[in-house]
């Protein structure tokens, strides 16, 4: 197949939707179909020429909401060479102009949301839900309306999907999403990040890998952290990413309020190397979330061996419970202090078997591979189903107009 991948940006510092393209991606092709990418980038971007797949750089956006004039000329004269095109977010002008140039062309488009439908943005920013309300019938609305399918990454997040705006609209499907498998080499990785940090070798390594940001329950680690620290005085606790919003002075005088200054490390964003390095270093990966489509660290770790210390709010809870691949609680100080306490209280028998169970958890349910294969079922199963004339709709499909 031909596929068309459209995204607000390439930067990797954007997390998730753009890894996850980049990965499936390399493996669809691997796989003997096509792929290439539409972005809101400048085509100048020094993230776009390392991109490793086809790429046209459509902007540069205007502000954060990305509107250029080129997408949907751009769109209406190349999207008929491809047999779909997949809509990585929402909000953003990638969502709105490919509706605006395909919902008339006979070229089918797919939505991943990639959480961002999730009610917890309408109660934690009602001013900016409010707003969005103004633009959702006109925009998003019929976005998702329009769509061949809207593809949910679990089950959790199709639920929520439903409860933030009363005029919705879609045809749903759950399919799977991952990440690829980790270097084998774990060893020599660990060695090269403890020769980056010599500090951290002889400790105990709780790590937390993503985007420093109120939404990643960063504060509440913190404050948990200080109320079981004395549990073992090997305990270390990393925070490990790139801070989007300039949050990380309060936290670090948070965390000198509460005594625990030296026993937080601060490494920055960490890539490559270096990040399967504190993975493979780590005795338990941590992520206190009030909200997360799926968290494509979270699969990272498991793949890597390291059980999960995660909020009900990761999206992809269940299946790690489910596997025995962690431990899952609230999004409170509570919660995550229930989660630390019970991992720093397990003897070296229960920690390895868990190690084991998130292995096992990754290699069944977070690979690439299955993320691909998902894709590829979807957009050939349509494919098929068009030919043969078929135009009802999916068993997915859903229409509400109140939650």
């Amino acid at each position: 197949m031909k596929i068309l991948h459209l995204l607000p940006t390439l930067d990797p510092k954007a997390g998730g939707p753009t890894e996850g393209v980049r990965q499936s991606g390399l493996e669809l092709i691997a796989m003997g179909h096509q792929v290439e990418v539409a972005s809101l980038d400048a085509p100048d971007a020094p993230y776009v020429a390392d991109f490793p797949l086809p790429v046209t750089a459509l902007g540069p956006g205007n502000s954060t909401y990305g509107y250029t004039p080129r997408l949907v000329p751009w769109l209406r004269e190349n999207a008929p060479r491809f047999d779909a095109a997949v809509v990585n977010g929402l909000w953003q002008y990638q969502s709105y102009g490919a509706w605006k140039a395909l919902h008339d062309l006979d070229v089918p488009y797919y939505v991943f949301p990639h959480g961002m439908l999730d009610p917890w943005f309408k109660r934690t920013y009602p001013l900016k839900h409010l707003k969005k309300w103004l633009y959702w019938p006109w925009a998003e609305y019929r976005v998702l309306r329009d769509a061949r399918a809207v593809l949910f990454t679990a089950e959790e997040e199709r639920i929520q999907a439903r409860q933030s705006f009363w005029l919705y609209r879609a045809s749903e499907r759950v399919v799977s999403f991952g990440t690829a498998s980790p270097p084998a080499d774990a060893e020599r990785l660990r060695e090269r990040f403890w020769a980056a940090f010599p500090a951290l070798k002889h400790r105990r390594v709780l790590l937390f890998l993503g985007r420093i940001h109120p939404k990643k329950g960063c504060d509440l680690l913190i404050r948990a952290f200080a109320k079981t620290a004395s549990l073992d005085a090997g305990a270390h606790l990393v925070i490990a990413g790139p801070d989007s919003v300039g949050w990380s002075a309060e936290l670090k005088t948070l965390a000198g309020e509460l005594g625990i200054a030296s026993r937080i490390t601060w490494p920055g964003m960490l890539q490559g190397e270096l990040k399967w390095g504190a993975f493979h270093a780590s005795d338990a990966f941590l992520l206190p979330s009030h909200q997360e489509n799926f968290g494509i660290a979270v699969a990272e770790a498991l793949g890597c061996r390291v059980p999960v210390l995660i909020s009900d709010k990761v999206n992809i809870w269940r299946e790690v419970a489910e596997g025995g691949a962690g431990l899952v609680a609230a999004d409170t100080v509570q919660g995550t202090e229930e989660t630390l306490r019970c991992w720093l209280s397990l003897d070296a028998a229960a920690r390895e078997t868990m190690r084991v169970q998130a292995a096992a958890t990754f290699k069944a349910r977070f690979t690439v591979a299955a993320m691909a294969r998902d894709l590829i079922e979807v957009l050939q199963g349509d494919v098929l189903s068009a030919q043969a004339g078929d135009h009802a709709p999916s068993l997915g499909a859903v229409s509400a107009s109140k939650s």
